[in-house]
């Protein structure tokens, strides 16, 4: 199931796991507060690449010139792209 965010006019944040089904259905306040909370956008950030991607790399002939082959081990060390 997804987690969405959820934020009340105080600024308290929540993180709910709950089906899309639930997403906006009203959030009890936790603390008994009366606290009206509305979904928000999530916002995150992940590490890493796609699969055979090499954003920083440049690219002549085909191959990618970094010193990292796609599988993101050292150049030449699995036996991938070598140059």
């Amino acid at each position: 199931m997804p987690i969405y965010e959820y934020t009340a006019a105080d600024g308290t944040r929540l993180e709910l796991i709950r089906s899309m089904a639930d997403a906006d259905k009203p959030v009890t306040d936790p603390e008994s507060k009366g606290r009206h909370f509305k979904r928000i956008a999530s916002t995150f950030a992940a590490g890493g690449t796609a699969a055979g991607s090499t954003p920083s790399a440049s690219t002549a002939g085909g191959h990618v010139h970094s010193g990292m082959c796609g599988c993101g081990k050292a150049r030449g060390s699995c036996g991938g792209l070598k140059n």
